[in-house]
């Protein structure tokens, strides 16, 4: 079931966003809210009738860095005696097709793409006999944007993944997935940077899962990142980049110069 948050593109009729599920070149109304109690609706669109927002509202994103060892060596970094996190705040997450904003105070931002799990309720202290991927809704695909010359000159990595923006998610929610084994891919223009699959991680899923829930509660639309493979790379402004993954779809997003008024 692939679950998609909206608005009509002719949003004055209707300017608060919906959820919704996609079959086919369709989009079914919901009524409710996706991790709670929802009824289907009457009422559908065409695809092409609708604009995709982020599809998840998170309190926070939650960020697992350095998960695929082929990532560490290509930055340098040792990998993890135990899974490494950060957080992102909601505010830097946008939709499919909003524009990634560069920032001046950067002068190398990345794009990371990768496997972001949705919190389907709330989740703590998750025990090793626990089912952990019962606290899911689903998946989705997250672009980990980063400014990677801020990243190295601070001791922790807030500044360099926070800015307005710097975190793509979409294009849907995938309800019907093994997260075992997926192709993660990056493509920046239509060229080839990042591939590898989810079977690569260091700490997988239910890990990921237990680990971050003994710290901090979950809360249902909150995100997990779960680490991005290897070929991180530069974006400029003109690029579009793509995180495409297995199973779920392709997150594409333009990318752009900071505002004069930023500048």
């Amino acid at each position: 079931m692939k679950i998609c948050r909206y608005l009509p593109r002719d949003s004055a009729r209707t300017p608060t966003p919906r959820y919704g599920l996609i079959e086919g070149q369709s989009v079914i109304e919901i009524d409710g809210l996706p991790w709670a109690q929802w009824t289907r609706g009457a009422h559908s669109m065409p695809l092409s009738d609708i604009r995709l927002l982020a599809p998840a509202e998170p309190s926070k994103i939650v960020c697992v860095g350095r998960n695929y060892a082929a990532h560490a060596a290509e930055l340098g970094n040792e990998l993890p005696k135990e899974p490494l996190i950060f957080l992102k705040p909601s505010t830097s997450v946008i939709g499919p097709e909003e524009p990634v904003i560069l920032t001046k105070f950067s002068q190398q931002v990345e794009h990371e793409g990768e496997l972001a799990l949705v919190i389907g309720h709330r989740c703590s202290h998750v025990r090793d006999s626990d089912d952990a991927l019962s606290y899911l809704l689903g998946y989705t695909c997250l672009n980990d944007v980063t400014a990677r010359d801020l990243q190295k000159t601070d001791v922790q990595f807030s500044r360099a993944k926070g800015f307005d923006t710097f975190c793509p998610v979409g294009p849907h929610i995938e309800t019907d997935l093994d997260p075992r084994s997926l192709q993660v891919e990056t493509r920046v223009n239509g060229a080839l940077r990042q591939s590898g699959k989810t079977s690569l991680m260091i700490y997988p899923v239910p890990v990921l899962l237990r680990w971050i829930s003994r710290m901090m509660t979950l809360l249902a639309g909150d995100l997990i990142a779960t680490g991005t493979p290897a070929g991180v790379g530069p974006l400029v402004a003109g690029d579009t980049v793509e995180v495409a993954i297995s199973g779920i779809g392709v997150l594409r997003n333009p990318v752009h110069a900071p505002p004069e008024r930023f500048t």
